[in-house]
């Protein structure tokens, strides 16, 4: 009987980081340095050579992705007799806290919103989705903050279905890292973009399917593409760590921040304070619940401890 590797049987087809930048083919780099700088976020690597061997191959598969999808609607639409709006191309971006997800979703934004037919493309994080601070805590769950129980997921759904409807506009609460919760009354609209771009922990999150069959919508049902941000968990907790250093020094030291009291941790101290969150909270709910999502994705960046990007996952159609 011949042996077959797992390679073979896998429904990805992986790149190397070498690969991968040769599919960039001949797409132009329509960002400049100053640009790239400003869509980094902090301690998150990002420069030239990250965006011309990983964003750009990524934004030229996107381009013939999109158009295929267009093409698929309209063929749809002459099937049917029907004269439906263009729909949104929804992209997923998901992965644990500290992974790079906010510079990756910019990025992508970016990229596509410069392809020569100027698409408009939005960028919404869930995070505006979270319950209300007065809400988890009333519920016990502000231990939870980020696990999928802690979100108001028939109001994303509710979004999201809106957005594909093609409904205009659509509404999405707005959340503060500073203050650490949902700004009440502030909202920003999404109007008919041609590409939205959703960022979050749980947006690939399947959840229990029911036992009677009944029809139950997940976040990810709405998107057309998903990216997963993906790191060995020892990199995860040091990329965590190093944040909480650094934010110890700036945003925690304004009094208005939920972590002001952080601010006059000694280095030792913020150190010993970050990794027991970390264990306490965001590696369990990456285990739990972001990890066993990974597979749903139609593709993984997995990166190194330099936060370079170092080995691409594309699923095989």
């Amino acid at each position: 009987m011949e042996q077959r590797n797992e390679a073979d049987v896998s429904p990805y087809r992986v790149f190397q980081r070498t690969e991968w930048a040769k599919l960039r083919a001949d797409t132009p780099l329509t960002l400049q340095p100053a640009e790239i700088l400003r869509l980094r976020s902090l301690h998150d690597r990002l420069d030239i050579s990250e965006v011309e061997e990983i964003y750009l191959p990524l934004s030229r598969l996107l381009s013939l992705y999109v158009a295929a999808t267009q093409r698929l609607f309209r063929a749809q639409q002459g099937f049917l007799g029907t004269e439906d709006a263009k729909m949104p191309y929804i992209i997923g971006v998901g992965g644990s806290v500290a992974a790079g997800k906010s510079t990756t979703a910019r990025v992508l934004q970016a990229l596509l919103a410069r392809w020569p037919n100027v698409p408009k493309v939005d960028l919404i994080t869930t995070d505006g989705f979270l319950f209300p601070n007065a809400v988890l805590e009333r519920e016990g769950l502000m231990e939870k903050k980020g696990f999928p129980e802690s979100y108001d997921l028939p109001a994303l759904l509710r979004f999201l279905s809106d957005i594909k409807a093609g409904r205009r506009p659509v509404r999405a609460p707005v959340y503060s890292h500073l203050i650490y919760d949902v700004i009440p009354n502030q909202w920003i609209e999404i109007d008919r973009p041609d590409i939205l771009v959703v960022e979050g922990l749980n947006v690939l999150q399947a959840g229990r399917l029911p036992r009677d069959g009944k029809a139950v919508p997940f976040v990810s049902d709405f998107f057309d593409f998903s990216v997963y941000l993906d790191a060995d968990e020892s990199v995860l907790l040091s990329w965590y760590v190093n944040r909480f250093l650094t934010l110890r020094g700036t945003a925690f030291a304004d009094p208005k921040s939920y972590f002001h009291r952080y601010a006059k941790l000694s280095d030792t101290e913020a150190v010993e304070t970050a990794t027991a969150i970390w264990n306490r909270i965001n590696l369990v709910n990456l285990r739990e619940n972001i990890l066993p999502t990974r597979p749903r994705a139609d593709l993984i960046l997995t990166k190194r401890e330099s936060h370079e990007v170092d080995k691409v996952a594309l699923r095989r159609l």
